[in-house]
């Protein structure tokens, strides 16, 4: 067992892949890196897929097999996809029941044309969570405006979700009020809430990349010194706000009847910016009971020389208000950087799913 990894895991951190292929399932990779990486799970995305498909070799069966019983595209892709998710599911079946929910979690996204439509998200995700049937799915909504409700009515059904694309405070804080909506609408129709779990995904490195731009284009020796600061202000932040809304009397009265906490996720662990520590992500984001799903890259480069050195979090929360206060004092405005970057992520989410169905289409043409 790699031992900066389990000591990661040590501080509290849950360290979940965010890869999958039926490659990794097939070989015993996962496995192994359930045992020797302390991976705790594993969150996918349409981009993910369309790597693993694109090797063709092992989904050729399945493939084949659909396209005899004329299969249509949307609905190969769904067997495709949710195949891996339900198989992965079972291989974390062991972390699921030892962790009492928290980890052993496989996430699988709504399609990402549904991202602006309420309605949409709710019915697939309900569709989702009904074929890959088993507990431990966490089913990937985007907090868009039109993604909260669908949030709400998801967690009321009993379904476990991985809210995903989230970037500002303000919409972290909706999502938070999405989850306890959800839980309270359970709750009445006599769910389990022991049996809900959430995670909220915000996504680090995208801020960086993108105040950093805007920061360089200011040019003074001022706005220099704050590059690179943006992306882990910005999360130490939202886990205070985590804090803060998971200590509310609101929650309280959710947890005697069994309610979890939605646990913070840190997503696009991955860096961006070849002059950062390559574990910056990692390292700066410690704290009890996060969630970082790491590119394998990511996880290989603190495997090899990543430190532990305690909660690097809740120390640094005032410094991270600092912080950010001096990113608006030259200049930035931190609501259109979070503005663009949803509009951004939503539109990439399409694009990769575009190149999702592109690439099952190829594989069918040739099964």
């Amino acid at each position: 067992m790699n031992i900066r990894l389990k000591n990661l895991a040590d501080a509290g951190i849950s360290i979940w892949l965010d890869d999958l292929s039926r490659e990794r399932l097939v070989s015993g990779n996962l496995a192994e890196m359930i045992t020797e990486n302390s991976v705790s799970g594993v969150t996918t995305n349409p981009t993910i897929f369309a790597a693993a498909l694109a090797k063709g070799e092992a989904y050729a069966e399945q493939v084949a097999s659909l396209k005899a019983d004329g299969a249509e595209l949307d609905d190969v892709i769904k067997a495709l996809t949710t195949t891996d998710v339900r198989d992965a599911c079972e291989l974390f079946a062991d972390v699921y029941a030892s962790s009492g929910g928290y980890d052993g979690r496989v996430s699988i996204e709504v399609e990402p044309g549904l991202a602006r439509d309420t309605e949409g998200t709710i019915a697939q995700a309900e569709e989702l969570a009904r074929m890959v049937g088993k507990e431990n799915v966490l089913i990937k909504i985007p907090a868009t405006k039109e993604g909260l409700p669908a949030i709400t009515a998801t967690i009321a059904k009993g379904i476990s979700v991985n809210v995903t694309l989230i970037f500002a405070l303000d919409r972290y804080a909706e999502v938070i009020d999405a989850y306890l909506e959800g839980l309270e609408q359970a709750a009445e129709n006599g769910m389990d809430l022991a049996k809900i779990h959430s995670v909220a995904s915000f996504f680090v490195s995208r801020v960086d990349s993108e105040v950093d731009k805007r920061l360089a284009g200011i040019g003074t020796e001022e706005a220099t010194t704050l590059r690179g600061k943006a992306g882990v202000a910005n999360a130490r932040l939202a886990y205070a706000l985590y804090q803060e809304r998971f200590g509310s009397d609101r929650f309280e009265a959710l947890k005697v009847k069994g309610a979890n906490q939605q646990r913070p996720l840190w997503a696009s662990t991955g860096v961006k910016d070849p002059a950062y520590p390559d574990t910056l992500y990692v390292t700066e984001l410690v704290a009890a009971p996060c969630v970082n799903t790491m590119p394998e890259k990511t996880m290989e480069a603190f495997a090899d020389h990543g430190e532990v050195t305690g909660d690097t979090i809740t120390p640094n929360i005032e410094g991270a208000r600092q912080e950010m206060a001096a990113l608006a004092a030259v200049g930035i405005d931190f609501d259109d950087v979070v503005k663009v970057l949803e509009d951004e992520g939503v539109d990439k989410f399409v694009v990769s799913w575009d190149e999702l169905v592109a690439t099952v289409r190829g594989a069918v043409a040739e099964a």
